[in-house]
C-alpha cells in the first residue's frame, strides 16, 4: 500500500490546473473604467502591505519557534523530539501562509471584473466571483496533498522510515506550523477588516447617514482591503490546516487502529476523489438573470451536493479495496451527510430568506438593544444543530468502524472528519466568493455605476455572508472531530513513552485541565474581541477627524486621506494579533508543566467542546446580524437610513468580530492546542510538577 501514496501528487496536479484554468478565466473579464481600476489598484496594494508586514512579523515569532523546536530534539537525541519536527513545522507554515497568498491575489484581481460583469447580468458576476473563489479552493487542497506527499516520501523513502505508527506519529506533528501561522493570519486579517468595517460603519452610515461604501468615508479603502486579508488571506491559511490537520489526524489513529499503510492511504484517496468531484459540482454553478436570493443558494447548494454525493458513491469501492470494512465507510458517510446537514442548518439561521434572521431584522422596530438581545438568542440556539449532528457522527462512526474494537472506532472518528472535509475544494470556493463580491459591491458604489448593478453585487454578497457562515460551520464541525483524534493521538504517544494516565474525571489534574481549557476559551475570545475594539476606536476618532477637519469631504469635492486609516488597521492588527496567538502555545505547555499530561488532556478536553459551541454561537449570530442588516437594506423596515437600519448597522457592529475574528479563529485555537500538546510531550513526561509530589 506505500507505494499507492504517489496518487496525493496525482490530486495536487488536477486542482493546481483547475485553479489555474479558473484564473485565467477571471483575468479574461475586463476590470472596468479607469475609475474603478484605479480603486482596484488601491486595494491591492492595501492589501500586499499588510500581507508584508503580517508575514515580516510572524517570520520572527517562526524564527524563535523554530530554534526551540531545534534545541529540543537534538540536544536530547531525539528522544524528546523527532529531529523532523522543526523542519515540518517551518514547511506547514510556509504552505498554509502560501494557500492564503494566493487566494488573496486572486480576490484582488476579481473584485472590480466581478463590478464590471455584475453589470452585465448577475450570472456572469456569480461567475467571476465564483472562479476567483474556486481558484483559492482548489489550490488550498491541492497545496495540502502536496504537502503531504512530499513528506511521506521523504521519511518513508529518503529516511528509510517503515513503521507506520512512528510515520504516523512524526506526520501528525507537521500540522502545528499550519495551525500556528493560520492562527495568526486569522486573528490578524480578522482585527483588520472588522476594525475597518466596524469604525466605517458607526461613523459613516449611523453618525454621518452615508450609504455604505461611499467614496465620501476615509475607511472605505481599508473596509475593501480587511475583505481580502481577514475573509480571504486568512480564510485560506484556517482551511488549509483544517484539512491538513483532519489527514494527518487519521494517519495517527491508523497506526494504533492495525490499519498500518492501508488505513493511511484510505483519507488521501478520498481527499483526491473528493477533488475530482469538486470540479465536476463547480460546472453546475449558474443562475438566471432574475434570480432571487433563494435561486441563487439553490444554485450553490446543486454544485456542493452534487460533489458530496458523487465522493459518497466513489469512497465505497475505495474503502473495501483499502481497509475491507464497511463500518469505515459509513464513518465517511457520516461526515459527508454531516457537513452537509451542518451547512443547511447554518443557511437556515443565517440567511434572511428564512425566518429566523427576518425575526431579527424585525426586531429592529424596538431599537439597537432588541436586535443585539435577538441576535444573541438566535447565535446560542443555533447551537443545538451543529452539536447534535457531531455528537450523531462521532457515536455512529465510532460503533460502525469499531464493532467493538475500541481503537478502529477511533479511527472510525478520525475518517469521519476527512469526509467532511473532503469536498473542500467547492465549500471554500462558494465561502471565499463572498468577498470577492462584497469588493465588487464597494467599488460599484465608489465608482458611482448605477443602482441596478449595486442591487447585483448586493444580491451576491448577502448570499456570501451566508456561504461564509457555511465555510465557518464545516471548518468548526471538522474542528471537533479532529481535535478528538488528535486527543487519542496524544494519549497514545504519551502511553507509548512509558508513562501511565489516569483519565478519570475524578483526578483532580483532569478535573482542572477542564477548568482551564474551558477558561482558555473564553480568555482567548476576550483577546481577539478587546483587540478589534482598540483598533476599531482608533479608526471611528480618525473618520470624525477628518470629516471636521478636511472641507468637501462631504461634498465630494475634496477626497478623503485613504491610506491614514489603512495605515492604523495594519498597525493594530500588528500590534494586536500576537498575544491571542501565543496563548495557543504557551497555556498547553504550562498546563502540562504544573500538571502534567493527565492535566493536558483535560484541557484539550475542555477547550474543545467549549471552544466548538463558543464557535458556532459566534459565527452564526454575527451572520445572522449581518444578512438582517442587509434584508433591511433590501427595502424591509424602512429600507436603509431608516431607524430600524441604523439600529440593524449597531447589531452588524457587533456581530463583525463574532463572526470574522474571534468565532473563526477559535476552531484554529482547539487544533493548534492538540498539536502543541504532542509536539511538546516528551518535555511535559520529563519535566512537570506532578511528577515532583
Amino acid at each position: 500500500m506505500e507505494n499507492m501514496f504517489w496518487i496525493g501528487f496525482v490530486g495536487f496536479v488536477l486542482a493546481i490546473a483547475f485553479a489555474w484554468m479558473q484564473k485565467g478565466r477571471v483575468m479574461g473579464y475586463s476590470e472596468g473604467t479607469e475609475k474603478m481600476q484605479k480603486i482596484a489598484a488601491s486595494i491591492r496594494e492595501g492589501a500586499n502591505a499588510y500581507l508584508k508586514h503580517q508575514y515580516t512579523t510572524v517570520a520572527k515569532v517562526f524564527a524563535v519557534v523554530f530554534v526551540i523546536l531545534l534545541i529540543m530534539a537534538f540536544a536530547s537525541g531525539g528522544e524528546m523530539l523527532s529531529k523532523f519536527t522543526p523542519f515540518a513545522f517551518l514547511t506547514g507554515g510556509i504552505w498554509s501562509m502560501l494557500a492564503g497568498f494566493i487566494g488573496m491575489k486572486i480576490a484582488t484581481n476579481a473584485n472590480a471584473r466581478t463590478a464590471q460583469a455584475a453589470s452585465e447580468s448577475l450570472n456572469k458576476g456569480l461567475r467571476v466571483a465564483f472562479s476567483s473563489g474556486s481558484v483559492m479552493g482548489f489550490t488550498v487542497v491541492g497545496l495540502g496533498m502536496l504537502d503531504i506527499s512530499i513528506w511521506f516520501f521523504l521519511l518513508h523513502s529518503a529516511f528509510g522510515i517503515t513503521d507506520a505508527n512512528q510515520l504516523a506519529n512524526i506526520m501528525v506533528m507537521n500540522g502545528m506550523g499550519a495551525s500556528f501561522m493560520a492562527l495568526f493570519a486569522r486573528v490578524g486579517g480578522g482585527i483588520y477588516t472588522k476594525a475597518a468595517d466596524v469604525g466605517a460603519d458607526l461613523v459613516g452610515k449611523v453618525e454621518a447617514g452615508i450609504p455604505e461604501d461611499d467614496p465620501r468615508n476615509p475607511a472605505t479603502i481599508a473596509d475593501n482591503v480587511g475583505d481580502n486579508v481577514g475573509d480571504v488571506a486568512g480564510m485560506g491559511a484556517d482551511l488549509y490546516e483544517s484539512y491538513v490537520g483532519s489527514i494527518l489526524a487519521s494517519f495517527a489513529l491508523s497506526a494504533v487502529a492495525g490499519y498500518g499503510y492501508a488505513g493511511m492511504l484510505l483519507p488521501v484517496l478520498i481527499a483526491v476523489c473528493g477533488i475530482v468531484c469538486s470540479i465536476i459540482g463547480s460546472f453546475f454553478i449558474k443562475t438566471k438573470e432574475d434570480a432571487t436570493q433563494m435561486s441563487l443558494l439553490k444554485s450553490l447548494r446543486t454544485g456542493t451536493y452534487l460533489a458530496a454525493i458523487l465522493s459518497a458513491i466513489v469512497a465505497a469501492p475505495l474503502t473495501y479495496y483499502t481497509v475491507g470494512n464497511w463500518g469505515v465507510y459509513v464513518a465517511i458517510l457520516c461526515g459527508l451527510v454531516g457537513g452537509c446537514a451542518i451547512g443547511y442548518f447554518t443557511e437556515y439561521y443565517t440567511s434572511d430568506t428564512y425566518k429566523p434572521t427576518q425575526n431579527l431584522a424585525a426586531s429592529s422596530e424596538t431599537g439597537s438593544a432588541t436586535v443585539i438581545i435577538g441576535g444573541l438568542s438566535l447565535g446560542m440556539k443555533s447551537t443545538v444543530a451543529s452539536i447534535l449532528i457531531v455528537a450523531a457522527a462521532v457515536i455512529i462512526s465510532f460503533f460502525a468502524a469499531g464493532g467493538g474494537d475500541f481503537s478502529a472506532g477511533l479511527y472510525g472518528i478520525g475518517i469521519a472528519a476527512v469526509g467532511m472535509l473532503s469536498t473542500l475544494g467547492i465549500t471554500l470556493a462558494t465561502d471565499a466568493y463572498g468577498p470577492v463580491a462584497d469588493n465588487a459591491g464597494g467599488i460599484a458604489e465608489m465608482a458611482g455605476l448605477p443602482e441596478e448593478v449595486r442591487n447585483r453585487t448586493d444580491a451576491l454578497d448577502s448570499l456570501g455572508n451566508t456561504t461564509a457562515a457555511t465555510g465557518k460551520g464545516f471548518a468548526i464541525g471538522s474542528a471537533s472531530l479532529t481535535a478528538l483524534a488528535l486527543l487519542v493521538s496524544y494519549v497514545n504517544i504519551v502511553e507509548g513513552k512509558g508513562f501511565t494516565m489516569d483519565l478519570s474525571i475524578t483526578n483532580p489534574t483532569v478535573l482542572v485541565g477542564l477548568f482551564v481549557g474551558a477558561m482558555l476559551t473564553f480568555v482567548f475570545s476576550a483577546f481577539t474581541m478587546s483587540a478589534v475594539q482598540t483598533a476599531a476606536q482608533s479608526i471611528v476618532v480618525e473618520v470624525r477627524r477628518q470629516f471636521k477637519e478636511i472641507a468637501g469631504i462631504m461634498e465630494g469635492t475634496t477626497d478623503p486621506d485613504y491610506a491614514s486609516c489603512v495605515g492604523l488597521c495594519t498597525q493594530g492588527a500588528l500590534h494586536e494579533m500576537v498575544a491571542p496567538a501565543l496563548l495557543a502555545i504557551i497555556v498547553p505547555i504550562l498546563t502540562g508543566l504544573i500538571l502534567g499530561p493527565t492535566g493536558v488532556v483535560g484541557l484539550l478536553g475542555g477547550v474543545s467542546v467549549t471552544g466548538f459551541a463558543m464557535a458556532v454561537f459566534m459565527s452564526n449570530a454575527g451572520g445572522a446580524w449581518d444578512n438582517a442588516k442587509k434584508y433591511i437594506e433590501s427595502g424591509h423596515h424602512g429600507g436603509k437610513g431608516s431607524p430600524c437600519h441604523k439600529a440593524a448597522v449597531v447589531g452588524d457592529t457587533v456581530g463583525d468580530p463574532f463572526k470574522d475574528t474571534s468565532g473563526p479563529s477559535l476552531n484554529i485555537l482547539i487544533k493548534l492546542c492538540s498539536t502543541v500538546s504532542i509536539v511538546f510531550s516528551g518535555l511535559i513526561i520529563s519535566f512537570n510538577l506532578m511528577s515532583l509530589l
